[in-house]
């Protein structure tokens, strides 16, 4: 019932935002996200979209600081997502949470501008930047930007590395997709090629279904076409697109 009482007032803000300035709306967002760090200590932070090193090739828009910004219910649910995958040897690695507006227009804005491929090679080197749009791997709305989604990975405590997933976060391809190989519903491989020819291997997509099943049974949803990212099922704001920047709270969370 708090839940669904902060919602309310949060979409109340952001409806009366245009008369009553920019401020009501910043405080309606802090009441309702948290930084994911505060909520999930144990995790990692890699926030490509902070770094160059993502398909764009540069900072995106809106990603003033390296921390990563979630829905409260969102970061609850990923705390118990944390503590199952702890007690099997692995931390989580988040690559992005929250994701404002403006940078889905740059994303946008790259995708049109179709002579720029200067990280083809390292995302979508088998593809036609022309087909972005035709194929969704961009598209003018993101679930990231109701607060609910979440990007990421494992991080294996034995070999300190990542676990080995067959692909890289962001990679544009049905190598990235999770029933690429096998059937994630059964969590059983089946092997096969993509039309680039590459393939993962059994261990590989046994890897993907940990992270699967841990994110499943802890009320996210996974994403057909990427292995790496879930939205919560319940999700609070599912049709408000927030343009917050990517920056700390001004009012920490309180940890456990």
């Amino acid at each position: 019932m708090k839940s669904i009482r902060l919602a309310l007032l949060v979409s109340l803000a952001l409806s009366v935002s245009a008369c009553c300035g920019k401020r009501a709306a910043d405080r309606a967002f802090e009441a309702a996200f948290v930084s994911l760090t505060d909520a999930v200590p144990d995790a990692i932070l890699e926030i490509r979209y902070f770094s160059t090193y993502n398909f764009v090739g540069e900072r995106i828009d809106g990603y003033r600081e390296p921390v990563a910004l979630l829905t409260r219910e969102a970061a609850e649910a990923l705390r118990a997502v944390s503590d199952d995958v702890i007690a099997q040897g692995y931390r989580l690695k988040v690559y992005d949470a929250y994701r404002p507006q403006c940078a889905v227009d740059h994303f946008v804005r790259w995708a049109a501008d179709t002579a720029d491929v200067r990280m083809k090679a390292f995302f979508y080197p088998d593809l036609d930047k022309g087909v972005l749009f035709e194929q969704e791997y961009i598209m003018a709305k993101s679930g990231h930007t109701r607060g609910s989604t979440v990007d990421l990975t494992l991080f294996d405590m034995a070999t300190e590395k990542e676990l080995d997933m067959g692909g890289t976060f962001d990679w544009f391809g049905p190598e990235s997709h999770p029933a690429f190989c096998g059937d994630p519903e059964a969590g059983e491989y089946a092997g096969g090629v993509s039309p680039a020819g590459r393939t993962i291997t059994p261990e590989q997509f046994a890897n993907r279904m940990i992270l699967r099943r841990a994110m499943v049974r802890h009320g996210f949803r996974a994403l057909d076409s990427e292995w790496w990212h879930f939205t919560l099922v319940d999700e609070p704001y599912k049709d408000t697109y927030f343009n917050y920047p990517v920056k700390p709270l001004h009012r920490r969370s309180s940890r456990r």
